[in-house]
């Protein structure tokens, strides 16, 4: 078993004062260095269009963009660099797993992916002028899955890289919806707007107990109703990966057991639990579970777990927001695992 973590990162105040704060804190992770260092392999390998980027984020997630000028700032690089690395619209997803089910009052997910690819990172954030959000991130600026102050959920399940076009990441889709959608009703417009780079799932819960799943890829968008997620699509399944196997059965696993199922706490420990069906622990390949996520919007808190059999940590983001801090420093648990995580060794 190999001992792991999450920090949690909490901050309020404006995007751009947010980008230097974390990019302060960025600089004392192990992570830093590697990201440095592929930082000159990236830049030989594409190019970007910074006009058009900013066009992009300045329409859609303005705040953002500040955030992505502070960061640079705050690392001492090029404005450009911290593009190529962190704006959301480039990178090759490898393939994942990751579970999601909704119920009465609550989100619940699996995160399943590469234990190297984790940073660790648990953010609650509330900005000057947008909405305040709770969950792990990813890719700096991006996010997992979460919740914002309004009650609205969201998390991805990966489906196919293949044929990207320009468009955005699944972590920094996740962001946008969670910093600028009160509801179901608004993220649905929004993701249908948004322009994706992969094909994922996308999938919606929000305090009045609206849930929606939205196959997002490059050439199309569907919205359909559901309470259990995997990793194919229904409608546009002519971009499901030709071996689904895995999916359909965690799928079939989802649903046999879904009514049995009253709370969020009992899908935590479904979901989470290593002998239970969903969970996945064969490290060595891409699609594993590294964290369990159980969102209440209606009470405003969050359960927490990293690895298999985990206590769930629980946060309470509303008394977060009324208070402006939470004594949590370290969220703690172990992977059943011998890969290396860069976030925490060199």
């Amino acid at each position: 078993m190999k001992q792991v973590y999450s920090e949690v990162i909490q901050y309020q105040g404006n995007y751009y004062d947010f980008g230097l704060y974390h990019a302060k804190h960025f600089k004392k992770t192990p992570l830093y260095q590697v990201h440095k260092n592929l930082r000159k392999k990236s830049m030989r390998r594409y190019t970007i269009n910074e006009r058009e980027v900013r066009r992009f984020f300045i329409h859609y997630a303005p705040g953002v963009w500040e955030e992505l000028q502070g960061l640079a700032d705050g690392l001492g690089w090029r404005l450009a660099e911290v593009l190529h690395e962190y704006r959301g619209f480039q990178q090759d997803w490898i393939r994942s797993g990751c579970s999601v089910m909704t119920g009465k009052g609550f989100f619940a997910r699996n995160y399943d992916y590469q234990p190297k690819t984790y940073e660790g990172r648990f953010l609650l954030f509330k900005p000057a002028n947008g909405f305040a959000t709770i969950g792990p991130g990813q890719r700096l600026i991006g996010r997992t899955d979460g919740m914002n102050e309004h009650g609205l959920c969201i998390g991805y399940n990966f489906v196919n890289r293949i044929k990207p076009e320009d468009g955005l990441i699944c972590c920094a889709i996740t962001r946008i919806v969670l910093e600028t959608a009160k509801n179901v009703r608004e993220a649905v417009e929004l993701l249908t707007e948004l322009p994706h780079r992969h094909s994922f799932n996308y999938i919606l819960y929000d305090g009045e107990g609206n849930s929606r799943i939205i196959e997002g890829s490059p050439r199309g968008v569907k919205v359909k109703t559901g309470q259990v997620c995997t990793n194919h699509f229904d409608e546009l399944a002519s971009e499901n990966r030709r071996h689904l196997a895995d999916s359909m059965k965690r799928m079939d696993r989802l649903e046999q057991f879904y009514d049995t199922i009253k709370t969020g706490e009992e899908a935590f420990y479904f979901l989470n639990g290593t002998s239970q069906p969903i969970f996945s622990k064969s490290y060595s390949r891409w699609s594993d579970t590294i964290h369990t996520s159980c969102y209440f919007p209606e009470e405003g808190f969050v359960l927490f777990g990293l690895g298999g059999d985990a206590r769930p940590v629980q946060i309470s983001f509303k008394h977060w927001l009324e208070k402006g801090r939470t004594p949590l420093k370290r969220i703690l648990g172990e992977l059943d695992t011998t890969e290396p995580l860069p976030y925490i060794e060199n």
